[in-house]
């Protein structure tokens, strides 16, 4: 059996830090201890009484020294290849032309000339996504927004693990398939071993708002800022209500045996305790994975650690080339930035509206975004309309709209009183088209039909 030697390698010769090597170290040494990293139901409470987003001053002033002291991170490492992207997901349009990446941009600037604070961006890019966002922010270079030294913190990789040998998987075909992403909680190697944490405190930068590239509605709130910065906290999690839809997503729960909070995934859950997994009025609430972190604190977390976050270890079996399930099995070991809730002592979450989470994970959710059930106001934040009163409308796609090349022929309707959508088959929605409440609209042809305009409400279209 390998030991840790030949991964040590493998990384120094491909440029990762000693931050990075060491959380693969610690991850790689629980694989080999089989940690299973199982969170048993009997270990842990429900989770009740959280403060709330409607609770807090929203109405007080935006406090211009406080912006001053906040960076903006967007995760920014995604292809979107589950919906047919070959470049970053952030560059996809959204509405007139105008993608995520600019809405984000939009954000930062509304605040900074609002306040005339200077609220940072950082895009945690991969090796993947790099190139093209650098590129598509050259347009925002007199906003101090355009070069890797004033926007960019690069996302670690590390390598894949044999599962048969566990040392480094190999495959000369394409060793670039020898790879992987660490998962988004390498957030915290990556801000150590780029300078970026010791950067950001030298200048000043106390606070840190933490969100996904393809969740619009996560945005700086400056009641948000000042709440966290009022709590002391080290860390915030916002949270929202779990509906029937997320019974399968991991959960925010509190620890028996020291009173901390705690995520629990349902790869965590034994199977003997999945139906209160899965009981969502006993386990309220997910994480957005939208998050606030004090840097100053985080940097003394780290060394009371020796520099790497103790984050629970998580394992996926996959192939070594995704695309060829007879190649070679492989180990890869991932860490959730969530899970560091469980790292602080002291560490707190909020429950926030729907408002707060709209994320873009299949071409059902781009096309709900794309119509009027969501509003895009001036300040780049992406919202559910208010008459929708915080619930999306549930869009169902056949396979014939899996990836977005593929959405385009559809059109995009009105869906601000729509409950749910299904479409089936090619179907093209003319200008005009209403969906109110419960339609699913049918067509069993190989050729592409027209729903004429109109208002289809609470009711089954066969073309």
């Amino acid at each position: 059996m390998a030991n840790f030697d030949a991964f040590e390698i493998k990384m120094t010769a491909a440029g990762m830090g000693d931050a990075a090597i060491r959380a693969f170290r610690r991850n790689y040494e629980a694989l080999r201890r089989n940690e299973t990293g199982m969170i048993p139901e009997n270990s842990i409470s429900p989770v009740q009484n959280l403060a709330s987003f409607e609770s807090i001053a929203k109405d007080a002033q935006a406090d211009a020294a406080l912006l001053g002291q906040a960076v903006v991170i967007k995760l920014n490492g995604g292809l979107g290849t589950s919906m047919g992207l070959v470049g970053p997901k952030s560059l996809l349009p959204v509405r007139d032309g105008t993608n995520f990446l600019d809405l984000m941009v939009r954000q930062i600037l509304d605040l900074r000339e609002k306040t005339g604070a200077p609220v940072r961006l950082l895009l945690m890019n991969s090796f993947s996504t790099s190139e093209e966002t650098l590129q598509h922010l050259q347009k925002y270079a007199a906003n101090g927004l355009s070069s890797a030294a004033e926007v960019e913190l690069m996302q670690n990789q590390i390598p894949k693990i044999d599962a048969a040998t566990f040392a480094p998987a190999e495959w000369p075909a394409d060793p670039d398939l020898e790879w992987c992403p660490p998962g988004h909680g390498d957030l915290f190697p990556a801000l150590v071993g780029s300078g970026w944490l010791d950067k950001l405190l030298a200048e000043g930068v106390k606070y840190a708002f933490v969100s996904n590239s393809d969740n619009l509605g996560a945005i700086l709130d400056p009641a948000l800022l000042k709440h966290f910065a009022d709590s002391g906290a080290p860390f915030l999690m916002e949270v929202t209500r779990r509906t029937a839809a997320d019974r399968k997503g991991g959960h925010l729960a509190v620890r028996q045996a020291d009173g901390r909070l705690l995520l629990r995934e349902v790869a965590q859950c034994p199977d003997e305790d999945v139906e209160e997994f899965q009981n969502i009025d006993r386990h309220q609430y997910f994480n957005t994975n939208s998050l606030w972190l004090r840097l100053d604190l985080l940097k003394e977390q780290l060394a009371a650690d020796s520099g790497v976050l103790p984050l629970p270890m998580i394992k996926n079996s996959k192939t070594v080339d995704p695309r060829d399930k007879k190649s070679t099995p492989v180990i890869q070991l991932e860490v959730a930035m969530g899970a560091a809730i469980e790292c602080f002592a002291g560490s707190t979450a909020i429950e926030v509206p729907r408002s707060r989470f709209a994320p873009v994970k299949t071409t059902g959710d781009l096309l709900a975004l794309r119509s009027d059930a969501y509003e895009i106001l001036d300040n780049g934040q992406v919202r559910l309309h208010p008459e929708r009163k915080g619930v999306p409308p549930i869009i169902s796609l056949s396979d014939d709209y899996k990836l977005v090349d593929q959405l385009e022929p559809l059109g995009v309707p009105r869906l601000l009183k729509c409950r749910s959508l299904k479409v089936s088959g090619p179907v093209h929605f003319a200008p005009g088209v209403v969906i109110e409440g419960d339609v699913e609209v049918k067509n069993s042809n190989a050729e592409r039909k027209t729903l004429a305009a109109g208002t289809y409400k609470d009711q089954t279209v066969e073309l």
